[in-house]
Parts: C-alpha cells; structure tokens; sequence
C-alpha cells in the first residue's frame, strides 16, 4: 500500500517540527499502535462519511484506499470534495479543491500522481489529530467553566459537514435516479415506435 499509517507516526515522532502532534495525541488518547480506521477520531467523525466510487490513476488502482481518502477529504475543514460524473467514463471523477487565503487549487485524483496522493494522506491525518487535540485541551482547560469555545466550534463546524455531505448524497441519489427514469422512458418509447 502507498500509505503506511505507522510508517506516517514514525515520521512524525521524528520531525522536530511536528513531533508534538504525536506526544500532545498520545497523551490525551494513548498510544498510537493501531491502524487509521481504529482511530476514535475515525470512529466518532470521519466514518460519518459514506464513500462512493470514483476514478484514479490506473497505475494507483490497487495501492490506495479510496474510500479513506475520500472520507478524509469529507471531514477536512480545509478542503472540499465533488463528485463529477463523466459520460464516457465508468466512474465519476472526484475532485479536490483547497482554499487558501485568496487561491484556490482544484485537482482531479485521477490526474494527481502517487506523492501527491500520499501527502494527501498526511495532511489530512495530521489536521484530523490536531483537532482531536483541541477538542481535548479545550475540555481539559475548561473543567470548571460552562463554555467550551474551541470544543464547540470544531463540533459545529463537523456537523455542518456531515450535514451538508448528506445534503449532498440525498442530491446526487435523486440525479441517478432522475437519469435511470429518463433512459428507461427513452428505452420505452423507441419500443412503442417501433411496434407502431
């Protein structure tokens, strides 16, 4: 597999910059020795976001777990996923956009190459520790105070998301639906042309 969870830890733990990541995440939540998905952040978040299918670099096809990415890219308060059928492929494209300050960068994963698809990996990993820790510290500083500011905009600002990711599905179910509606009285009246 292109990303090694573990691997991404060791790295982290390494890097002076970032090796608090781990300390501050461990320290609130224990070791970090299992895999991405038995992560609690996974678990009470990220798994919120049901993936669907979509186009990737065929040279990547089996090195990565789409489903993963596409979750991340769900629940990151950073960027935003589409869904972008295209007729004369088997499977829609997925498309990534990432706002910072003015600039906007959108790519295709079918078009990203293998490193840029691993970077992705630690990106939103990273962001989605960070703010697990937030949520902790906040409730840690706050024990004895009614109002927990950082802990209940990063939790609003998940439901938004979950929200508007439903929002989104119930939308592109009705346009599947809409599209096999109208094939299917397309089918049937090249039928009833024909027998008249």
């Amino acid at each position: 597999m292109l990303f090694d969870f573990q691997k991404f830890i060791a790295d982290l733990r390494e890097n002076e910059e970032k090796k608090e990541v781990v300390e501050k995440f461990e320290k609130y939540f224990g070791p970090i020795w299992w895999g991405i998905k038995d992560q609690n952040r996974y678990n009470i978040y990220v798994n919120k976001f049901k993936p669907l299918s979509y186009s990737v670099p065929d040279e990547l096809k089996d090195d990565f777990d789409r489903s993963l990415l596409m979750q991340l890219v769900a629940a990151s308060f950073s960027s935003d996923g589409l869904v972008d059928s295209v007729e004369e492929k088997d499977a829609p494209e997925f498309v990534i956009s990432v706002q910072s300050w003015d600039q906007v960068v959108v790519k295709k994963v079918s078009e990203l190459r293998w490193f840029q698809i691993l970077r992705l990996y630690e990106i939103y990993l990273e962001e989605q520790m960070n703010l697990q820790i937030l949520i902790a510290e906040d409730d840690e500083q706050k024990e004895k105070e009614e109002e927990k500011n950082e802990k209940n905009a990063i939790l609003a600002q998940r439901d938004s998301r979950v929200h508007r990711r439903s929002i989104v599905l119930d939308n592109l179910d009705k346009d599947i639906k809409t599209k096999e509606y109208e094939g299917e009285k397309a089918w049937k009246l090249d039928d009833l042309m024909g027998q008249l």
